[in-house]
């Protein structure tokens, strides 16, 4: 995978990450409840069910990849179609409840657990692995190396972001609960994820 391919991955990783869903939630209300410190296990719970998650897409497309490069480029724009299909969704989301999560024991091990399961059963985020990998896979090259680099890609930087709401979260709880500042920012990423799927739509890398 090249520098400006991976840049390009960054970028769109970070787009995924900042986009409120589930784990994004999860860590708000922990945030709100604990602070940013006893935050860590819930959001390292996230990171378990995701990588899970991006073990299983990336065997999925592998053996998808050896049976048929048609069938494969299928699920490339088929891909592209549902990143415009989910920017639509972003942009005419309902702001989300952050008090309405599921309440977290105090133990750390049940906050970990509690969040791994969100991710371990988002089929949503299945789906959009599927449709994002396929974009930025050279299929000309090795793919373990390029779904290695792609999956931690995605961790390290939902890591990082996860904290950033945590703390975001803890000291401006507030601002987080504000319909009108969700909003805004489900159609801002709404439009994030339509002008992606117009970039890949003309990128080529295999």
């Amino acid at each position: 995978m090249t520098l400006e391919l991976w840049l390009t991955f960054f970028i769109a990783s970070l787009v995924i990450s900042i986009s409120p869903g589930p784990g994004a939630i999860n860590t708000l209300s922990s945030g709100l409840r604990y602070g940013v410190r006893n935050s860590l296990p819930a959001i390292l719970g996230l990171q378990l069910g995701y990588g899970a998650q991006i073990i299983v897409v990336g065997i999925g497309l592998g053996a998808l990849l050896a049976a048929s490069t048609t069938a494969f480029q299928i699920v490339k724009w088929l891909g592209i179609a549902y990143l415009v299909w989910l920017g639509y969704k972003k942009w005419t989301q309902a702001p989300l409840t952050v008090d309405g999560v599921a309440q977290l024991d105090d133990g750390p091990w049940t906050r970990f657990w509690q969040a791994a399961f969100v991710n371990l059963t988002n089929p949503k985020a299945t789906v959009f692995l599927v449709a994002l990998f396929p974009q930025f896979l050279n299929t000309k090259a090795d793919q373990a190396s390029q779904f290695a680099i792609m999956g931690g890609t995605l961790i390290l930087v939902d890591i990082g972001v996860m904290l950033g709401y945590a703390t975001l979260a803890s000291q401006m709880s507030r601002w987080m609960r504000s319909e009108r500042h969700q909003k805004i920012q489900n159609r801002i990423f709404g439009s994030l994820f339509v002008g992606a799927a117009a970039m890949l739509a003309g990128f080529r890398n295999h």
